[in-house]
């Protein structure tokens, strides 16, 4: 099981990152894209920063990412997310979790579950 917190931030450029000081790739894969950028609009109100706890088990008031699929390694890796709601509100947004996911969980877990700080 793993069960941690996390810190992204928006740049100046408003391109959200994910800060892993252990992570020794290129500081590019921390982006956050096609689709988790506007999961951390949505759950930082629109704030330049924000700590989620992330887990690959559930637990108290967690919100919930389901794998849809595993992208192919030549396309960035990890997986394809979906949030059905958020909060109670109907959502239906699809989120890439690239190949950083991997690293962090050990594997592509089927569901993330999360909650804000």
């Amino acid at each position: 099981m793993v069960k941690r917190d996390f810190e992204f931030y928006k740049n100046e450029k408003k391109e959200w990152y994910l800060n892993l000081p252990e992570w020794d790739g290129d500081p590019e894969d921390l982006q956050m894209v096609e689709g988790a950028d506007k999961w951390l609009d949505l759950v930082s109100d629109n704030t330049s920063t924000v700590k989620l706890t992330l887990s690959d088990e559930l637990f108290d008031s967690a919100e919930i990412l389901t794998l849809l699929r595993i992208r192919e390694d030549n396309l960035g890796g990890g997986g394809i997310y979906f949030l059905e709601s958020y909060e109670g509100k109907k959502l239906d947004l699809k989120l890439w979790l690239c190949e950083v996911t991997s690293f962090v969980f050990k594997t592509i877990p089927q569901k993330i579950y999360f909650n804000k700080l």
